[in-house]
């Protein structure tokens, strides 16, 4: 089968051809119906060789859906032929983290040996992709999986840092979304979803601002030195109750840091590796500085109960498995709009 995998370090990802894989006891085949790219791979892929942890070669891609293909020894509860979206964020399936569904916090995952897929696992950039257990399956229930395949990173991620703020999200507040890409424009789109906060939108990109007023931003800032000034301006002197940085490099934490209100919340969702000081007469009094990660399997059903009554949606590129090169190209110069995806 063909497979887009990183097999080099400092390389990039190449197109090849590898033997399909067969599952296990418990473990569950899907033939692959699309799979989302994502910052996080050159995140991966631009680590020095030192600091790479993943295994090489590596078959990429956490985000992915799936028609279920063929069954492991011992597994029940699964049909052939059903279509499933893959939770990517894999625990040990027995501590208290993963018992609520948790397992993007799993204490014990690392130490076990348990990698996502596409960052240590083998990915669902493929035809086929091997899942681990039945619980790491959620059902599409009909959604397009190219449309809402990218929900199980770039919508779930975003939902998960603003719900765990949506206290901060009361009528008269402000939130701040940095970043208007892949997982930004959806991030918007949750927010206007269940809150009734005045949205104001950060980038670098004119095209990337647009794109947040079509998906619901109340205000747009281009990012630069005259960004706090403004968004200060726009919320009467008194900052944001709550700041969703999507990129997370030095710039664009420092701007969070300058436009957080009194007792607001900043999360730090972007990998850019930014750092925020806080403490006293660091932040503004009880601020709260936070960097979520992904997000529980509850709350990805509730991402696609969102996108099923179409109050959350993806721009999406789409690319045949062979584009993945030139789509990963594009990804990487930041020249796509929303989410690429590639479909096998």
């Amino acid at each position: 089968m063909k497979a887009v995998q990183y097999r080099e370090i400092g390389k990039g990802p190449e197109v090849v051809e590898i033997d399909v894989p067969q599952p296990g006891p418990g473990q569950i085949r899907l033939k692959v119906t699309a799979a989302g790219l994502c910052h996080s791979d050159w995140f991966v892929m631009d680590l020095p060789e030192d600091q790479y942890t993943y295994g090489l070669p590596l078959t990429l891609g956490h985000e992915g859906a799936g028609v279920v293909d063929k069954l492991g020894e011992g597994v029940e509860g699964i049909e052939v032929g059903e279509a499933y979206a893959i939770y990517g964020p894999w625990g040990c399936g027995q501590c208290h983290a993963c018992s609520q569904g948790r397992e993007n916090y799993c204490p014990y995952a690392a130490d076990l040996g348990i990698t996502p897929p596409g960052l240590g696992a083998p990915g669902a950039m493929a035809e086929y992709v091997i899942v681990d257990d039945r619980r790491h399956l959620v059902p599409l229930g009909g959604l397009d999986p190219v449309e809402v395949v990218s929900l199980t990173d770039a919508g779930l991620t975003p939902y998960h840092a603003i719900t765990s703020a949506q206290h901060k999200l009361y009528p008269g507040s402000t939130a701040v979304v940095i970043g208007v890409g892949g997982l930004g424009h959806v991030g918007i789109q949750i927010i206007r979803a269940i809150s009734a906060a005045t949205v104001i939108a950060v980038d670098i990109s004119e095209d990337k601002l647009a794109l947040a007023t079509d998906v619901g931003a109340h205000h747009t800032v281009v990012s630069g030195p005259d960004a706090a000034d403004r968004i200060r301006e726009l919320t009467g002197g008194l900052g944001a109750q709550t700041v969703f940085d999507f990129a997370g490099v030095q710039p664009t934490v420092d701007l969070s840091k300058a436009v957080v209100a009194i007792d607001g919340f900043v999360h730090i969702v972007g990998i850019g590796g930014g750092v925020m000081s806080a403490g006293f007469f660091q932040t503004p009094m009880g601020a709260a500085v936070r960097a979520p990660y992904w997000g529980s399997r509850s709350e990805l059903i509730e991402v696609l109960d969102l996108a099923r009554v179409g109050a959350v949606g993806v721009h999406v590129e789409r690319y045949g498995i062979d584009g993945a090169v030139e789509a990963y190209e594009r990804l990487h110069h930041g020249e796509v709009q929303g989410r690429a995806v590639v479909v096998p």
